[in-house]
């Protein structure tokens, strides 16, 4: 995790940047667009959308104008609920790539546990076979899920996306995922901005001389976390990914762990799993 280009290796021998530039409620459009190239323009090479989040093409334009080649950039979209199960899976991700402008993906997640996820996964698992992606994972999944999930998987997922910051921590998860060789990945990893409410990272930020949100990013990092902050700011994309040149004490790491209560700013998994409605 030395610079911006750090990258963590995957349980398929896959490179993947240990920091990505996030685009979940960037809205289809100019903002999107910009966002994005800003991102890769600053040097991000991970950029993760999903079908739900309802700006793939704009994401795809931004590639395209930023000039980075297609090869050098790690591209993650997800299927979403209702388009899960076995052929709805092999469409829907016909149907991203496409508004992506793109004829592969690094990376294609289930974006949430449901009860048609083992055939979701059985697509996905031709499509990786077929190398149209060349890695294939979760998001928001459990311990029950997981383990559900590869019972009956050839391929084993790679990463599990899932809600994680200073008081939604997880340790179950995160054991049952290294024990596993799955990387664990955070998405809300500023808790939509509460983090800045809590006095811990105001002490810290002028302990390192860094901003709450690099001290919560590095915090990701050194846990063996990859993150996804976002921001359509060019000031804070740039602060998000400006993480690489300090590190956090062992004892900070310990006082940052501390403030784990279970608290989520997203739905409960399992809720999802039910079928409950969800905003994400």
């Amino acid at each position: 995790m030395g610079d911006i280009k750090s990258c963590a290796i995957l349980n398929n021998g896959v490179r993947m940047p240990w920091v990505g530039f996030g685009t979940y409620k960037a809205e289809d459009g100019d903002s999107c667009v910009e966002a994005v190239k800003e991102a890769l323009n600053i040097g991000y090479r991970h950029i993760d959308t999903a079908s739900f989040y309802g700006n793939e093409e704009s994401v795809g334009i931004g590639i395209k104008q930023s000039g980075v080649p297609r090869k050098d950039i790690f591209l993650v979209s997800k299927v979403w609920n209702s388009d899960q199960g076995y052929e709805k899976t092999l469409q829907a991700f016909q149907n991203s790539i496409k508004n992506l402008g793109t004829d592969y993906l690094d990376m294609y997640l289930i974006h949430w546990p449901q009860k048609v996820s083992r055939e979701t996964w059985k697509a996905m698992e031709k499509i990786y076979e077929e190398g149209c992606v060349r890695a294939i994972g979760v998001s928001n999944f459990n311990v029950k899920h997981l383990e559900y999930l590869m019972e009956n998987a050839y391929v084993k997922p790679v990463i599990n996306q899932v809600e994680f910051h200073p008081q939604l921590v997880q340790s179950d998860l995160i054991e049952f995922c290294k024990n596993n060789c799955i990387q664990l990945e955070a998405w809300s990893p500023l808790m939509r901005g509460k983090v800045f409410q809590i006095p811990l990272f105001h002490e810290l930020s002028k302990k390192y001389d860094k901003t709450m949100s690099q001290i919560v990013l590095r915090w990701d990092l050194q846990m063996g976390i990859v993150t996804i902050p976002k921001s359509t700011n060019p000031e804070r994309i740039k602060e998000n990914i400006n993480i690489f040149d300090f590190e956090i004490s062992k004892d900070d790491m310990v006082e940052i762990e501390k403030l784990n209560i279970g608290l989520r700013m997203g739905m409960n998994p399992d809720k999802v799993y039910e079928g409950r409605i969800i905003e994400s």
